[in-house]
């Protein structure tokens, strides 16, 4: 399908591929395909910015410069929209983190994970401000929670082998695996707002608790309070 429609040019505010409303805006032709990336660019922006919830199927498709049934027509409403904008941004994510994992010594593959999510959030911060909200339209899987689960999937490799080596039980490395990655993501949602102190000193300052405590970690460890369960 050829359409008639206005192009919004380049952004420099803070996602790299957010597109920004230019002053005088052209009248193009678009393919389907093309119209398709327009929606779910549009879609992106309005879903970081106002929510699931805020965001209209009208908005969508007055900002594209289309009708109603457009929107319906490639995903079949404001819910199809967004699962596609969400599987994304997951994608986006888990592979720049899996992407990243290459080093051979465990602490640089620590550095490797925390930069990796470091700079999503900085590159990608539409994307990330959609994945961190609750998704109204997923169930067990679309959500900041199965993400992490993902992620902390593959950091359990890393873990089991280094537990193997110091003669801990393996079967623990999935618990330390969600704990890491839940860590450094609770810790790029604050650095999101605060943007200080820079990237490179927030992921020094994580690896440094995760490695210091891993390094130091007890195979048996004791509580030393009075409640025992």
């Amino acid at each position: 399908m050829m359409a008639d429609v206005a192009i919004e040019g380049s952004s420099t505010s803070g996602d790299k591929r957010r597109p920004t409303v230019s002053r005088r805006a052209r009248r193009v032709r678009m393919t389907g395909k093309e119209r398709r990336e327009q929606l779910l660019d549009i879609g992106r922006i309005l879903f970081a910015e106002k929510g699931f919830e805020g965001t209209s199927v009208e908005e969508i498709a007055a900002k594209a410069g289309v009708s109603k049934p457009v929107v319906y027509e490639h995903f079949g409403g404001k819910e199809g929209l967004y699962a596609v904008v969400v599987d994304r941004e997951m994608r986006q994510l888990l592979d720049l983190v899996t992407g990243s994992l290459t080093a051979g010594h465990p602490r640089e593959l620590c550095e490797q994970a925390a930069f990796a999510l470091l700079d999503y959030i900085e590159e990608y911060t539409d994307g990330f401000r959609i994945l961190v909200r609750d998704s109204p339209v997923a169930q067990s899987t679309g959500t900041f929670a199965s993400l992490i689960s993902d992620i902390a999937t593959q950091v359990e490799d890393i873990l089991g082998s280094e537990f193997k080596a110091r003669g801990f039980d393996q079967k623990l490395a999935p618990l330390y695996a969600q704990a890491l990655v839940g860590m450094v993501a609770l810790t790029g949602q604050w650095w999101l707002d605060v943007r200080k102190p820079p990237k490179a000193e927030v992921a020094a300052h994580l690896v440094n608790l995760a490695w210091h405590g891993l390094e130091n970690l007890e195979p048996k460890p004791r509580l030393i309070g009075h409640r025992k369960s």
